[in-house]
C-alpha cells in the first residue's frame, strides 16, 4: 500500500466526519462565540469547509510564505449551510485528486512553510499534510462540537459515541 492510499483512507474518513458536523451547523447562530477570543461559529465552519484547499497546497505547490501568499485569500464568509457543503466539497475533491496523484517519491520532498524570513517548518510533504493539514482539520471540527454542545445542538458521533449519538463504525 502506498502512503497516498494510507493517506486517503484516512482523507475519507476526516471528510465525512467534517461533513457530518457541518451538516449540524446552526444557520442562526452563525456569529455566535464562546469566548471573545473565539472565531464566530460560521467562520469557523467556512474555515473547516475549505481548509482541504490548504491541504491541496502542500501536495501541490513547492511551499508556502503567508508573508507573500502565492493564492488568492478566499473569505470565510458564512451564508447558509449548503454553501458551507458545497464549499467543503469542492475543497475536498482538489484535495483528493491532489493527494490521488501522489508517489511515494512526491510526498517525501520537502515543502516548505514560512512566514517572510522566518521558517516554520520543512518536513516532507508527507508530515506537513498529516501535521498541519489533518491535525489542523480535526482540531477546528472539534472546536465546532464544543460550540454545538454550549448551543445544544446535538454532537456528532465521530470516533466514538458522544453523549447525543452512538457510534457504530462505517
Amino acid at each position: 500500500m502506498t502512503n497516498a492510499e494510507v493517506l486517503l483512507a484516512d482523507f475519507d474518513l476526516e471528510i465525512s466526519n467534517t461533513r457530518r458536523t457541518l451538516e449540524r451547523v446552526p444557520e442562526d447562530h452563525s456569529d455566535y462565540k464562546p469566548h471573545e477570543k473565539s472565531m464566530p461559529l460560521g467562520r469557523l465552519a467556512m474555515h473547516c469547509a475549505t481548509l482541504s484547499q490548504f491541504g491541496a497546497y502542500i501536495l501541490q505547490d513547492e511551499g508556502m510564505d503567508m508573508a507573500a501568499p502565492r493564492h488568492p485569500h478566499v473569505p470565510l464568509v458564512f451564508t447558509s449551510r449548503a454553501e458551507c457543503l458545497a464549499a467543503l466539497a469542492t475543497s475536498a475533491a482538489a484535495c483528493r485528486a491532489a493527494l490521488a496523484g501522489a508517489t511515494d517519491a512526491h510526498l517525501q520532498m520537502p515543502w516548505e512553510f514560512r512566514f517572510g524570513e522566518q521558517l516554520i517548518s520543512r518536513d516532507s510533504r508527507l508530515l506537513s499534510f498529516r501535521k498541519m493539514y489533518f491535525n489542523h482539520l480535526i482540531h477546528h471540527t472539534a472546536q465546532l462540537g464544543v460550540y454545538f454542545r454550549l448551543l445544544g445542538v446535538p454532537v456528532p458521533a465521530l470516533y466514538g459515541p458522544s453523549a447525543d449519538e452512538p457510534w457504530s463504525p462505517k
